[in-house]
């Protein structure tokens, strides 16, 4: 970690950094070499996409890690200590995942010398990841109203308090500055009236994740009856088990009793599908709602079980390691998947 860097380095003193540019000057290339390769790679990747008529969504993280080029060069844009380490850290408090809260631990921004500098920083940040996708999904929407703000020193996010964000001001310089933005808001979690007004004031689209649908009854939002159509539905996320390990899934803050009647609801509002066909039915009453974008993961396209999930929040083993094998999407699923297209019309 640049933390642990001597103290010049770690400071970026000019002398240090010279002389680190010239020692290192073989590695930088073959970094700068990767680099190239990769972007070569992408670029074309895009246009063989582009040519077929799909675009791609990249998904921005809004923190950003400690140990990132990012925090050693703009020590000045986070709350940081003298030697460069978090006084207070990234969270959001106990919630579905966790009853202690998600501790991700990264440096928050310091948003009034971000907005001093008119969000110079950030609009680079956007400006990169447009010039590698088409549409964005910004990560926790919600902390540019509120965020979660942790002491350093706290073992979990349980004590910690909201604190305002940049609010409507940073997206008005972003728009003076890029144009308007191809966003999806990531509004999940602890959404109040204010993060709901940021969102429709920017006419940015939010998000529905069906799973978390069916705990509280028929005027739960995220039932496909009352989507509206500026939305982008999911039948769960990364961070979602798959729909099949949803069924037996037991990770979650809700007690036995609630996930048992909640299990009995989706099968209820779905038809009574056996369990074996709940990820086809989740899938059609997605297709059938007016969303205007409808998001499947691959595995509950496929029917596969909790073993393949990507991501499990709060933890940092075991994630983003499953992948799909070459033959996995046979033309029996393709058939069904062109079935829903052209039955409603997407």
């Amino acid at each position: 970690a640049w933390v642990e860097w001597p103290a010049a380095l770690r400071d970026r003193h000019a002398d240090a950094l010279a002389a680190a540019t010239d020692q290192l000057q073989h590695q930088v290339r073959l970094e700068r070499f990767a680099q190239f390769l990769f972007f070569t790679q992408w670029n074309n990747l895009r246009q063989y996409c582009h040519d077929r008529g799909v675009r791609i969504i990249g998904d921005l993280p809004i923190y950003v890690a400690h140990d990132s080029a990012d925090v050693w060069s703009n020590p000045d844009l986070f709350f940081l200590d003298h030697t460069g380490n978090p006084t207070v850290v990234a969270g959001v408090p106990p919630d579905y995942f966790s009853e202690t809260g998600q501790l991700w631990g990264n440096p928050i921004y310091r948003w009034d010398r971000m907005l001093a500098n008119d969000y110079a920083w950030w609009t680079e940040r956007i400006r990169g990841i447009l010039s590698m996708v088409d549409i964005v999904r910004l990560d926790h929407f919600r902390a540019f109203d509120a965020y979660w703000s942790v002491p350093a020193h706290e073992e979990t996010a349980v004590n910690g308090e909201w604190v305002p964000g940049p609010g409507q001001t940073f997206f008005d310089v972003v728009r003076d500055k890029l144009g308007s933005i191809p966003l999806i808001a990531e509004d999940l979690g602890l959404i109040t009236d204010g993060v709901i007004k940021l969102i429709e004031d920017n006419g940015y689209p939010g998000m529905a994740i069906l799973e978390f649908a069916f705990d509280s009854g028929p005027s739960n939002k995220f039932l496909p009856h009352n989507y509206v159509r500026n939305l982008v539905a999911y039948s769960g996320t990364h961070d979602n088990d798959t729909v099949v390990g949803w069924l037996s899934d037991n990770r979650s803050t809700q007690d036995e009793a609630t996930t048992s009647r909640l299990r009995d609801y989706a099968r209820r509002y779905l038809g009574e599908p056996e369990d074996s066909l709940l990820h086809k039915a989740f899938i059609r009453a997605l297709y059938a709602s007016i969303a205007n974008q409808v998001i499947i993961p691959i595995q509950d396209l496929l029917g596969l079980g909790g073993e393949t999930r990507m991501n499990v929040p709060g933890t940092v083993e075991g994630n983003w390691e499953w992948r799909m094998h070459e033959t996995a999407l046979s033309a029996d699923v393709a058939a069904e998947l062109a079935e829903l297209v052209d039955t409603f019309g997407r």
